[in-house]
């Protein structure tokens, strides 16, 4: 057996400006990672995210820093006790199943399960005036052209003018299924506050009210709206408490060590009772390849990260009459 891996980043142009509780962005950075043996070639994607602490030149330091180790043959168990959750983990994580495809003849789909032809995917409503987020939302909702309607939303949320965006999104879209996400922008005393207006809005999943790490006083709490763990969610190992706090977990490959990790903390999360929601950073449809066969299992999905794009790969996701399409073009994992 023999091993090669190569790695790079690219920057990629998004179709427009993407605005969270945490800032705006109008570029990404990928991580690319290939794995070769045999005349195969595996291929796995990773985002680097500032929230972690993340920038694209350290998750290609970490990439190469296990090199040595994946070219003598470390496997994807061996790998995850070597190399900490994050953008690197990840790419080279996929990239792993991809090959062992490719080596093996059986797609990655024989082994996880069947997917769907295509799948409700939430499109997200960036943050903006009221008035601003209801024309997207009212856009989106009543698109007639061959990539709509959207019959899922979500709303991205600061800690400002909470109700009011929520109120015109509604309003903008009476019959849509919404979701919001604060980004771990508020406090106990806001949520509680503004609880009541998004169970009257309808809102039927909240993500991250608040800040990882400061999530104590959700201990036991009794929400309206249905809580899922985002940012406060990454391995298996958190279960057993983020179950007592949350309703649902938000999985991301990128920050639950690749499939193989995020498939781990999926079957943790069940045990407990709680749903799931999958979910991706913005990139490109590399990254929802792998992502598509937890989405499979999934009460929620969040994967319009490639939609973001100006310039996706050819044969990558696409969304027609409201549902995601399977980025099959692209061949990862058969």
């Amino acid at each position: 057996m023999m091993r090669r891996l190569s790695a790079r980043a690219d920057r990629h142009r998004l179709a427009q400006p993407f605005a969270i509780a945490r800032g705006t962005r109008e570029a990404i950075d990928l991580v690319t990672v290939s794995i070769g043996q045999d005349g195969k070639i595996g291929r796995g994607e990773g985002a680097p995210s500032a929230r972690y602490g993340e920038e694209a030149q350290s998750v290609l330091a970490q990439v190469q820093a296990i090199r040595p180790a994946i070219e003598a043959g470390l496997d994807r168990q061996g790998l995850l006790s070597v190399m900490a959750p994050g953008a690197a983990l990840n790419a080279v994580d996929c990239a792993l199943w991809d090959l062992e495809a490719k080596l093996s003849g059986v797609a990655v789909a024989d082994r996880l399960g069947p997917l769907p032809g295509g799948i409700v995917t939430a499109i997200t409503v960036g943050i903006d005036r009221p008035e601003g987020m209801a024309a997207r939302a009212r856009f989106l909702a009543g698109a007639k052209e061959a990539d709509g309607p959207a019959p899922l939303l979500k709303i991205k949320l600061d800690a400002d003018d909470i109700i009011d965006r929520v109120q015109a999104v509604r309003e903008a879209a009476p019959l849509a299924q919404l979701i919001a996400d604060a980004n771990e922008s508020w406090d106990m005393a806001l949520l509680e506050r503004v609880l009541p207006a998004l169970a009257a809005a309808r809102v039927e999943l909240l993500e991250q009210p608040l800040p990882a790490g400061a999530d104590e006083p959700l201990e036991g709490f009794a929400s309206p709206v249905p809580l899922s763990a985002d940012e406060s969610a990454h391995v298996a190992a958190e279960v057993e408490w983020l179950a007592s706090r949350y309703d649902y977990v938000t999985i991301k490959l990128d920050k639950s060590g690749g499939l193989t990790g995020a498939l781990a903390l999926a079957e943790a999360a069940q045990a407990a009772g709680m749903g799931l929601m999958t979910g991706c950073m913005l990139c490109s449809s590399l990254s929802v390849a792998p992502a598509w066969h937890l989405a499979a299992r999934s009460r929620f999905v969040d994967l319009d990260g490639p939609l973001w794009l100006a310039a996706d790969h050819p044969g990558g996701s696409v969304l027609e009459e409201g549902l995601l399409r399977a980025p099959s073009g692209l061949g990862w994992g058969w």
